[in-house]
């Protein structure tokens, strides 16, 4: 009995050991699989030419059909911000709540979300729940080359969606984005504020190059 009771505290303090070097290798994988999206978005769609050239910012999320991707509890992703010296370091996010209908039945859904203004730069950096539709505007991104921006200029977020085929502008509305809880102190390896990354006060990380190589690619 007490070899069982050993063995089970052993188990329990590895697990209590390894936890956070698990939940850092997870959002390495986050930031890898954000990058994939990003190029493919680049690819799968004809967004405006000036789309990506004067934003704050850039959002990006993975949803699953029975679930998000990243953990068990919600879904995941990142957000960078635009910095004077180029992108930040990534933050975790996660999408804690969506009731739009263009997931529905998709094995894979995946988010691009354009922070179009400072009050959403702003609003993602204070940390905490964030609604779009609610909190800060949304509106449906503008498809084609030289599609007219006028119609979503004032929209602080601007949405993008791929679920089975190409990427489409969609409203996100209702859709509430939250801070990923403890993934950003354990990625960094020390307690981090969102408005530290996006700020630009972390260096951004290596793991990131790829990220940052697409995003530079969409302007």
């Amino acid at each position: 009995m007490k070899m069982m009771l050993r063995s089970i505290f052993l188990w329990l303090l590895m697990g209590l050991l390894l936890a956070p070097r698990a939940a850092a290798s997870d959002f390495q994988k986050n930031i890898d699989t954000c990058a994939r999206i990003v190029e493919n978005f680049k690819t799968d769609i004809e967004y405006p030419s000036d789309l990506f050239d004067g934003c704050k910012g850039v959002a990006v999320l993975a949803v699953g059909k029975a679930g998000f991707i990243f953990s068990a509890h919600g879904g995941g992703g990142l957000v960078v911000a635009k910095t004077e010296e180029g992108w930040s370091a990534p933050s975790s996010i996660k999408l804690g709540g969506a009731g739009f209908g263009f997931q529905i039945g998709a094995e894979l859904t995946e988010h691009v979300i354009v922070l179009n203004t400072d009050e959403a730069l702003k609003a993602f950096s204070r940390g905490g729940n964030v609604t779009l539709g609610a909190d800060l505007s949304v509106a449906a991104g503008p498809i084609g080359r030289n599609a007219s921006m006028d119609f979503t200029i004032l929209a602080a977020v601007i949405t993008y969606s791929k679920s089975k085929g190409l990427f489409a502008g969609v409203s996100l509305e209702g859709a509430v984005l939250v801070e990923g809880d403890g993934t950003n102190s354990e990625y960094y390896g020390r307690t981090v504020d969102v408005s530290e990354l996006l700020g630009g006060d972390v260096p951004p990380p290596e793991g990131a190059d790829r990220l940052y190589r697409a995003l530079n690619d969409l302007m």
